[in-house]
């Protein structure tokens, strides 16, 4: 249970600090990859980041196989 406890301790930390640098500096929050889709129609806007969140995803994986393993 520690090491559960340990990774949703460090999970709320690098959030808490995620949120202040998107708070501090909003324009690195809107990027956009040549793969996203973004539907715009009238006062409507729709954007489904595919392409952002198979990338994230990829960074992710590589970076707690790192960290976490054993």
């Amino acid at each position: 249970m520690q090491s559960i406890a340990r990774f949703l301790v460090v999970l709320g930390i690098i959030l808490i600090i995620t949120g202040i640098v998107f708070l501090t500096f909003p324009k690195i929050a809107s990027f956009r990859l040549p793969g996203d889709i973004i539907i715009r129609k009238g006062n409507f806007t729709f954007m489904f980041p595919i392409a952002t969140c198979i990338v994230l995803s990829v960074i992710l994986a590589i970076i707690l196989n790192l960290f976490l393993r054993k």
